[in-house]
Parts: C-alpha cells; structure tokens; sequence
C-alpha cells in the first residue's frame, strides 16, 4: 500500500496541475483569442481587487470572467460528476459498460427540458429549463425504483433493465413532445439533447458544486464497499455489506449527480461510460484512486472536449455531445483492438 500511495500522490497533483493548466488555457480560446497571461491577470484582479494593473479592455474582461471561466468551470463539475457516477455504477452493477445514462435518468432530464422548451415556456425565468429537466430526472429515478421494487428486481442486471424499460418509454414520451411542439423551435431541443454548456452562469455553479461536495466524499469513505461489489454479492455480503441497499444508494446518489449535471449540460454521452476505464489504467483498481482520478479526469477531459466544441466551428457552438461521442467511439475501437492484441 506505502510503496503505491506516493506514485499515486505524484499523479494526484500532476492531475491537479493538467487541471488548473486547462483552466486557463480553455478561458484563453475561443472566436475571440485572449492571452493566457491576460487570463491569469483578469482572474487574478477580480479575485483580488488591484493586484494587477488593468492594462485590458473591459470587453475582454467580461468575456473572460462572465463568459469563459463559468462555463469552463462548468464543463469541469459535469465532466467530474458524470465520471465519477459512471465509475460507481460500473462497481455496484460489475459491468464495465455501465454509464450515468443507463438508468433514464439523462431520459427523464430531457423530457423535463422539451417540456419547457417547446410547451410551458420560461415561466420561471432562464432557470425553467434546468429546474424542469432536474424534476423530469428525479421522477425518472422514482419510476425506475418503483418498477424495480414492483418487478422485485434487486439484482444488479434487474435493476439495470428496469433502468433501460423505463428509458425506452420516458424518450417515447419526449419524442411524442416534439412532435407536437412548434416545428420552429426544435433545432434548440436537439441541441440542449446533444449538450451545450453555453448557458453556464455564475449563479448555476453553486448546484453541481454542492452535489459534488456532499456525494464524492460519500464514495470515497465506501471505496473499501465498492471494491467488494466488483467481486460479487456473495463475497459482499460476506464482507457485512448490506448490498442491495448500498447499490440502491449509489444508483439513487448516482442518480441526483446525473439530473444535476444533464439540467445544467443537456445529455452528454460517453464520459461517465469512457474515463473510468482511463482511470483504472492509470491508478489501478482500487476504488480509493478511481474515484479521484475519475474526477480529475473527467473534468479535464470535458473542459478540453469543451474547446473544441467552442473552436472547430466558430463562432458557432458545436454541441458537445457530437465530440463526446466522436472521441469515445474512436476510445473504445482502441480499447477493443488492444484487448484483441494481448489476446483476450
């Protein structure tokens, strides 16, 4: 353990640094390109009123601290939060193909938001559409736990398919929402499915950040508990864990973190599914390291999957999910090819 924990130390903070670094070169890029010295100066001014001098227009400062830096920070709490989900479901259902869209979850989210957007309008304000995509999802969740508790499905794959029931039915429905919503509309209902981060605003981040600050500490003190559920009931219950409840408190905690994410990212496919198994290569299997690597990892990963989606055709936004979903095909052809040469 001693002769692992400083290696693992080592990446912990070079992954901390990656992250801090793509950080600011993410603010940096865009249609309208600032330095990355002007970046740091403009953050470090506004954290620290007249710690720089203010040799920078006030367009670039707005664009920097009221554009960039929420959405990029954004994009960081999605990305760690749909990893870190996707990493936990992967352990409690021991399928390496587990991801946070698995159980209608990102199904429900989106028929909250199409719901908004194409029938109730903003009726709240800028803050309709996340809090109906949140309520879509959290219903969802309540629907999947009554269809498993009416099925008495408390297994891992019952409560998976269960899971995928409901997803099949919940996008029916949405699908029958776009029907009959105003075909002019619709090119905005298919972006936010695709994702977009476009909409980040300071006043959205205290959201991700308090679901993130109260469930990761949760998994990390049961990281010993998810160890256990990759080998097997059996050996879990053996072990004193009570396993139907705890996967069924992962699956709900799991469950609160993607409806977060998705009513503040629309559905972004692939990084919950795709950075854990980047994760387990670099930190190795147990649950103490992949929890956190998944969480730096998933955050740099979709800050800088996030750029690239802000620059390949701008000034036009591409949504997210379409480079998402290039970039993990392309990951596990490559996954599946090396697997092929070693053989297994």
């Amino acid at each position: 353990m001693n002769s692992h924990s400083r290696p693992f130390g080592l990446l912990l903070l070079a992954g901390l640094l990656v992250l801090l670094l793509s950080i600011l070169a993410a603010i940096a890029a865009g249609a309208v390109a600032i330095p990355v010295g002007t970046v740091f100066r403009i953050l470090g001014d506004a954290i620290v009123p007249g710690v720089f001098e203010a040799d920078w227009s006030k367009g670039r400062e707005a664009i920097v601290w009221d554009i960039r830096f929420p959405r990029v920070l954004l994009a960081g709490m999605v990305g760690a939060g749909l990893a870190v989900v996707g990493a936990t479901l992967q352990s409690v259902t021991r399928n390496p193909l587990a991801d946070p869209h698995l159980l209608g979850i990102s199904s429900g989210g989106a028929a909250g938001a199409i719901l908004a957007l194409l029938h109730t309008g903003l009726f709240l304000g800028l803050l309709t559409v996340p809090l109906m995509a949140f309520a879509g999802a959290l219903s969802a969740t309540l629907l999947v736990l009554a269809v498993s508790r009416l099925a008495s499905a408390q297994s891992a794959d019952r409560l998976v398919l269960a899971g995928v029931a409901v997803s099949f039915i919940i996008m029916s429905c949405a699908n029958v929402l776009i029907f009959l919503g105003d075909p002019r509309a619709t090119h905005t209902v298919v972006f936010w499915m695709l994702g977009g981060l476009g909409l980040a605003q300071w006043s959205h981040l205290v959201f991700p950040l308090a679901v993130l600050a109260v469930t990761v500490p949760y998994f990390l003190l049961r990281a010993e508990d998810l160890n256990a559920m990759t080998i097997g009931d059996e050996t879990a219950t053996t072990l004193g864990i009570p396993v139907v409840r705890f996967r069924l408190t992962v699956f709900v905690l799991g469950a609160v973190i993607t409806g977060v994410m998705v009513a503040f990212s629309g559905i972004i496919g692939f990084v919950g599914l795709m950075v854990p198994h980047i994760a387990r290569f670099l930190a190795g299997g147990s649950y103490r390291r992949i929890v956190p690597a998944s969480l730096l990892l998933g955050a740099i990963f979709l800050i800088w999957a996030d750029v690239l989606a802000r620059t390949l055709m701008a000034p036009e936004d591409m949504p997210i999910g379409v480079v998402t979903g290039l970039t993990g095909g392309l990951f596990f052809i490559f996954l599946l090819r090396s697997k092929a040469g070693n053989g297994r």
